[in-house]
């Protein structure tokens, strides 16, 4: 089994909320916090500006914005800031999504990193063993439009024969690392298989390594390693009981009815790792809490990940530092309302945090422009 543990730097990414997922009180839509071109821009650019080494750009048929077309547009509207777009594997057809990508990463000059999305297409069904089956075809389809010279695949969903050149992504060695985040058997095996960054939804320490324990087995058999990441929000705050209260204030005025409502909208609302989440709320205390500093009140309102590091910058900082030795080499955070917790964490927390970027330990982005057809490579 191997867990990178040698550096304690981690990837510190922020959320832009695309799919209808900003609230100043949870569960309580109000106008100014729409998922608007105006606002999620708004807070890819507040996180850029700050630091955060990436932002994670969802996707959902829910009232909001198509992740790629948004990740286009902030391409010339950003400085440093990587973009984490998720993809809906079948959505779009293989290649034409291979040509997508490719233009985004050369727009993006390397800055693209992309989330894999294995859930059912919106108002469609399909089994969960075909589901990912198509899905594994879509990635192999897209590695092999990265590395190769033609695309030659043969496959239950899929038979293509193609030219790789007009989708030469800029990161030449490998393409864009694929995040994934699943929890049944099917999705750890996926992700151990073809993608480079598990990410988990927030549990028990001692569940968190049990999984990244079996992810990183599973990847060992096929002669790779995995890195981990998490998903998981913040509420920090200068002192601990500030913190708390502020997780209260966010809820108190959710009706259960309406909160349950907008947790079944999403596509994954009934997935392996949905359950887990509202199960790990079950066992919480009167006021929430699962452990020291995590809070699982967002899950009453909320599909995915359901719970934050909530506490005083010590406490949120030694609570990241405590997942980084564990193994965690990633963190996709988000706070609500989106923009004023990403000032909060970048005041107290991300100032004082070893950071990196994965592509760039990965090696994927090169230090000179590559030769592809869509920079100074022959054009045919």
């Amino acid at each position: 089994m191997n867990i990178r543990t040698k550096k304690k730097a981690a990837e510190i990414a922020w959320f832009s909320a695309l799919c209808s997922d900003d609230y100043q009180f949870l569960g309580v839509p109000e106008g100014h916090l729409r998922s608007s071109f105006e606002h999620c821009k708004s807070i890819v650019q507040k996180a850029d500006h700050k630091g955060f080494q990436n932002i994670l750009l969802p996707s959902s048929y829910q009232v909001g914005q198509d992740t790629l077309a948004f990740a286009a547009a902030m391409a010339e509207q950003t400085r440093q800031i990587q973009l984490l777009a998720a993809i809906r594997c079948g959505e779009v057809h293989p290649p034409m999504l291979a040509r997508t990508i490719s233009t985004l990463d050369h727009m993006l000059r390397g800055r693209l990193t992309l989330n894999i999305i294995s859930s059912d297409l919106p108002g469609t069904r399909l089994d969960s063993t075909s589901r990912y089956r198509r899905s594994s075809e879509v990635i192999q389809i897209l590695k092999q439009a990265w590395t190769q010279d033609h695309i030659d695949f043969r496959g239950d969903f899929y038979q293509i024969e193609l030219p790789s050149d007009p989708v030469k992504p800029y990161q030449q060695q490998g393409g864009p690392l694929l995040y994934f985040g699943g929890y049944s058997e099917a999705a750890r095996e996926l992700c151990a298989q073809f993608c480079d960054v598990y990410l988990l939804w927030p549990d028990k320490e001692q569940g968190l390594i049990q999984s990244m324990q079996h992810v990183a087995c599973r990847a060992e058999k096929h002669g790779r390693t995995i890195d981990f990441g998490l998903r998981i929000h913040v509420i920090v705050r200068e002192t601990e009981e500030e913190a708390r209260s502020a997780a209260q204030h966010l809820v108190s005025r959710l009706d259960p009815d309406k909160g349950n409502a907008i947790k079944h909208r999403a596509q994954d609302s009934k997935s392996a790792g949905v359950v887990i989440q509202d199960e790990l709320r079950s066992h919480a205390d009167e006021q929430g809490y699962i452990e020291p500093s995590l809070w699982t009140g967002v899950g009453r309102a909320r599909s995915g990940c359901a719970s934050a590091i909530v506490g005083n910058p010590d406490q949120v900082r030694d609570k990241l530092e405590r997942y980084i030795d564990m193994g965690f080499r990633s963190f996709v955070l988000s706070g609500y309302p989106h923009l004023d917790e990403c000032d909060l964490f970048a005041k107290y927390v991300l100032p004082d945090l070893n950071t990196c970027r994965l592509p760039e330990v990965q090696q994927r982005v090169p230090t000179e422009t590559p030769a592809t057809p869509l920079t100074h490579g022959p054009r045919s």
